[in-house]
């Protein structure tokens, strides 16, 4: 095997160990690592531990003999590790854009590393497969513009965009000065500052703008930019948005750490919802008045996640394989 074929692996083995050593330094050093209430702070550390350890034989094994069947399976589920363990990573890069500090930065330098983590052990655990295997078309019909993704994936796309609605909704009406859940929007603003939110956040309140609705927006926008070609969605703007001039890693970033991030929260989210919803759990009111009025918020919110992350992950994989070129296979060259 060469080196090219060889440097995801690499590249995953390098990140095993050093996520295994700051896994071994929050734990040696009793660093909290916060997980928005859903594990107990130092259960994360031990996390970082095992799946690091467990990752630096599968990934060398998987450099030295190449993506076999049974690596493949192993690498596939320490990559979803990985992506549960970054799960609010989006949350700490939004704040930050918005001027909010991060709770905790050794958590939020833990979301990064496994997020990284989980793209390097799904590259790895995909060989060198893509090009070889059944892609969709690479570009339109007499267009220089990839091509649209297929029925399901834009199927999925509109199930994503419709299971933002309701947060949005619950935002808007809360931007303008109405109530949900038993909160109104005066009151949301007040828990905002009191949360510790930035200038920015609260001016924008304010002026009816909710953040999180306006970055909704752009999500919603960056899924459907995935599965419709860009020059299709701005037919002037062709020249500058076609896939010769814009790379596919720039969409692709940010949807892949969407994706990693929104659909794990949104899952696990959910989960504890519905165990709330029948009784085996309970939860906290929190900002709002009632128990009640909190898990009517969250619904709302994790379904949004969940249904956004979901579809965000698919249009990603898709527009994935609708750009990549495929590669001649290589010919040996005869020695004289």
């Amino acid at each position: 095997m060469n080196v090219g074929r060889r440097w995801p692996g690499l590249a995953t083995t390098v990140w095993a160990v050093g996520y295994l050593g700051f896994g071994l330094v929050c734990v040696g050093t009793d660093t909290a690592l916060l997980s928005q209430g859903l594990l107990p702070p130092g259960v994360l550390g031990w996390i970082a531990v095992v799946l690091g350890t467990v990752s630096v034989p599968v990934a060398g094994a998987a450099t030295v003999l190449g993506p076999r069947p049974m690596l493949r399976v192993l690498l596939w589920i320490l990559a979803g590790a990985a992506a549960m363990s970054a799960f609010s990573l989006l949350m700490d890069v939004l704040g930050l854009l918005l001027g909010q500090p991060v709770d905790s930065w050794p958590t939020a330098l833990g979301h990064a590393l496994a997020a990284v983590g989980a793209v390097l052990l799904a590259i790895t655990a995909q060989g060198n497969r893509a090009g070889t295997g059944a892609v969709e078309p690479a570009t339109a019909a007499g267009t220089d513009l990839p091509a649209a993704a297929n029925g399901s994936v834009h199927g999925i796309a509109i199930v994503g965009t419709l299971s933002f609605l309701p947060y949005i909704t619950m935002k808007m009406i809360w931007s303008a000065g109405g109530s949900f859940a038993g909160v109104t929007g005066a009151e949301l603003e007040a828990i905002s500052a009191r949360n510790g939110a930035s200038g920015l956040w609260l001016i924008l309140q304010r002026w009816g703008l909710d953040p999180t609705v306006l970055l909704a927006g752009l999500g919603i926008f960056l899924l459907w930019g995935l599965v419709r070609p860009w020059g299709l969605i701005f037919p002037r703007w062709t020249p500058v948005l076609n896939g010769r001039r814009v790379p596919r890693w720039l969409p692709l970033t940010p949807a892949l750490v969407g994706a990693a991030t929104l659909l794990p929260y949104g899952a696990i989210g959910l989960g504890y919802a519905t165990l709330v919803a029948t009784d085996v759990v309970s939860i906290r009111a929190g900002d709002f008045p009632t128990p009640e009025d909190a898990l009517l918020a969250t619904w709302v919110g994790m379904i949004a996640f969940c249904g956004y992350g979901l579809a965000l992950a698919a249009a990603a994989n898709s527009y994935r394989r609708r750009t990549v070129q495929a590669r001649p296979p290589r010919q040996s060259t005869p020695v004289p």
